[in-house]
């Protein structure tokens, strides 16, 4: 097959080629003049046109407003050809106080809402620049940055913003460019000038040290950040990670037992629309079981109403299952992918971040010093040619007079510059009185005194660092923590570590008395009441256990097989009766018996031990079953069973056999395990274990008498020895019951 003739003007190219330089000049374009953010402004082209355009039509915070409509025309015909309403939505961002942390744009009329309702039409708004804008564009027309053609070459534009704020980080940006995205949250202003600060007086100070000055992001919206510091140190170390945003609520009483709880703020970037849609929607699904109802009574602040299904519901567990399902939490992400001061995108930490602003902000200054030395130098000049002028005044009128050429005369003969000479021939008869002469002379010697500094600070970086402190401490007071606007806004906390389990908090929360007999029947009774006379028991039987406790407790249930079993108290039979078999309730075999019964805490300790006398110690939170066949901790065998389960508090343990001896230990002596026979409390030659506890050595040993009485024995250095000795007989006085419990 022949090539295909050429035609005149027409290269021919592969197709691959031609797809790749064109796709990657798009990718180029949309990374540089759409997506990412510069780290010296914090601003996207579009954001920066819009600010100098308004700059330019003189909107400054003390001006009129403008129809947004103009600054949209300015900026689409002198710099920014693309559609108005991009630009518009650009505009509406920057000064919604709801998106920017810090607003750019002082908007009036309709900008939009956090319910997601759009702005009006452009011609209905106005705006100017608010005080943080024009910190940003403070000292633009002293030379201090570069500026470049616009797109059709007829006028020019910066490149970049002076800056004065760091907006970077103060307000945070967002966008998604070809195969790379950046997300930044904003944060104090007041935090990061405190950082920057240290920056100037230690260059290189790291993260964590940075992190005592900016704890975390501060959003426009508040709310509650919930991560770990150490989740937040990885994430500004790298410059990817994210944070956890939860909203901030409380509980409001009712009447009769009610509340209701309120959610004051909620997290950054959520349209409150949409989440009480999600929520009541969820509420209708049957996925909220504990809510009943959501209702909106918001004003100019947040105040979303969540009513409860019960008055009983704990708010807590309530509000970790709108967690996990609603957007009443979410997730911000982070991820500083910026362009850098050569206009290279790369994802920078938060160190990098910083002090790519504070580098640009010396260039800035010294940009200005050099443009201000030029000022002076041809003011001096000008200056210098007037005073050569009061010096031979006769002269130059006559020349000035008589001369066809004066301009040139007045060069050669007083040795002038063209400048010098046309200032003369410009100068004002008024100006020839004597006090106009002394006050160019003033003026001479303030301007070249002036110059002077100007050199030195050139050289002097110290003194570079003393003005961008003074600039940066200058920010911090007209925004920072202590303005109204600069206040932190998010708080920190922990988020509880617990799983929600929904059937479970459906429980009302009321007091009830579980009440045990010697023969295992088991029921409760509703209140809290104390056992006695009043409570009857089957012919034979009698109380062995009295617990106060809630319906939403559980029980921890220890059996003389070693075993530990775990019964939710609402689960317990209740109302009139003798009860039921606890052997009903647990798998607990009609051999074995009840060593003891309590209300289930996670945080304690327990001392278990065997009739054989062996025993250790074991955390409560290991010991939750979750059949009904129990969890074996203690291993007992032949004609040992577990004797004595009691709760650890104290430094000594006290161990008494039935041959009656006593010895007292140290606690350490006994170790921690999850399951095993333990290691040997006391010897005995005859007998075995009869009850064991821990005490406080110092505050005595309190051994129950019976009715209620309690006798404290302190002297008992006779009775302390080393675990797994014999002991010897109780002091005089001990109760001859044996038990210590």
């Amino acid at each position: 097959m022949s090539a295909p003739d050429k035609i005149d003007g027409i290269q021919p190219e592969p197709l691959a080629r031609a797809l790749g330089e064109r796709y990657l000049a798009y990718a180029l374009a949309t990374i540089m003049n759409r997506a990412l953010p510069d780290v010296r402004d914090g601003l996207k082209p579009v954001h920066r046109r819009l600010l100098y355009a308004m700059q330019q039509l003189k909107l400054d915070p003390g001006s009129g407003f403008k129809k947004s409509a103009r600054v949209v025309g300015d900026v689409i015909g002198r710099f920014h050809p693309h559609g108005d309403q991009s630009i518009y939505d650009a505009l509406v961002r920057l000064a919604q106080d709801f998106t920017q942390r810090y607003p750019l744009i002082d908007g009036q009329g309709n900008f939009g809402n956090i319910d997601g309702d759009n702005a009006a039409a452009m011609r209905y708004t106005e705006s100017r620049l608010t005080d943080v804008g024009m910190a940003l564009l403070a000292g633009i027309d002293e030379d201090t940055v570069d500026f470049r053609l616009t797109y059709d070459d007829v006028d020019e534009e910066p490149v970049v913003l002076p800056g004065g704020f760091p907006n970077l980080l103060a307000n945070g940006s967002s966008g998604i460019a070809v195969g790379m995205a950046t997300s930044i949250p904003p944060h104090n202003a007041g935090e990061l000038c405190d950082a920057l600060l240290h920056l100037i007086k230690t260059p290189g100070a790291g993260i964590e040290k940075l992190m005592s000055f900016i704890p975390g992001p501060d959003f426009p919206t508040g709310g509650i950040i919930v991560d770990y510091y150490e989740t937040i140190l990885e994430a500004y170390k790298t410059g990817r990670g994210g944070f956890r945003v939860r909203s901030n609520w409380h509980k409001e009483d009712g009447k009769r037992g009610t509340y209701v709880i309120v959610v004051t703020e909620i997290p950054y970037q959520i349209q409150k629309s949409r989440l009480i849609e999600k929520i009541a929607e969820l509420v209708q699904n049957k996925r909220l079981p504990l809510l009943t109802d959501v209702r909106d009574e918001s004003a100019e602040d947040i105040r979303l109403v969540l009513e409860p299904k019960s008055g009983k519901v704990d708010p807590d567990v309530l509000m970790e299952s709108l967690f996990k399902l609603s957007d009443l939490e979410t997730r911000v992400p982070l991820n500083m992918n910026v362009l850098d001061a050569d206009q290279t995108p790369r994802v920078m930490n938060l160190a990098e971040v910083l002090l790519s602003f504070l580098t640009h902000r010396r260039d800035v200054l010294l940009r200005r010093t050099r443009f201000r030395l030029d000022k002076i130098e041809k003011r001096l000049e000008i200056l210098g040619g007037y005073l050569i002028a009061y010096l031979n005044l006769d002269e130059v009128i006559r020349i000035i007079r008589f001369e066809d050429h004066p301009k040139q005369k007045l060069i050669s003969t007083f040795e002038l510059t063209e400048v010098q000479a046309e200032a003369i021939l410009n100068m004002r008869l008024r100006s020839l009185r004597k006090l106009e002469e002394m006050e160019i002379k003033t003026e001479d010697k303030a301007l070249r005194k002036e110059r002077t500094e100007l050199r030195k600070l050139l050289k002097d970086e110290g003194a570079q660092n003393m003005i961008l402190t003074s600039e940066i401490k200058d920010i911090k007071a007209r925004f920072g923590q202590k303005t109204k606007l600069g206040a932190r806004r998010t708080d920190f906390a922990e988020a509880p570590e617990f799983e929600v389990d929904v059937l479970e908090a459906m429980i009302e929360k009321e007091p009830i008395t579980i009440l045990c007999s010697e023969k295992g029947w088991i029921r409760t009774m509703k209140g809290h009441a104390d056992g006695g006379a009043d409570i009857k028991y089957k012919d034979g039987d009698r109380e062995k256990f009295v617990i106060h406790a809630e319906t939403t407790d559980k029980l921890v249930l220890f059996g003389t097989n070693g075993k530990f079993y775990t019964v939710a108290a609402d689960k317990l039979p209740g109302g009139r009766g003798h009860g039921e078999p606890v052997r009903l309730v647990v798998d607990l075999g009609n051999d074995q018996d009840v060593v003891n019964l309590f209300v289930h805490d996670p945080e304690r300790r327990l001392l278990v031990a065997a009739s054989s006398g062996h025993g250790f110690i074991i955390n409560e939170a290991d010991v939750v079953a979750s059949t009904r066949g129990g969890r074996q901790v203690l291993n007992v065998s032949g004609a040992a069973e577990a004797q004595a389960c009691v709760v650890v508090a104290g430094d000594t343990v006290a161990v008494i056999g039935d041959n009656r001896k006593l010895l007292l230990f140290p606690l350490d002596q006994l170790p921690a395990m999850a399951r095993g026979r333990g290691v040997k409390l006391q010897r005995y030659k005859d007998g075995g274990l009869a009850d064991v506890t821990t005490f406080k050595y110092k505050d005595g040993l309190g051994v129950p008498e019976g009715s209620g009485r309690i006798r404290t024995f302190t002297d008992l250095k006779d009775w302390r020895g080393e675990r797994a000795q014999a002991g010897r007989l109780p002091p005089k006085g001990f109760p001859r019951r044996n038990k210590l419990n």
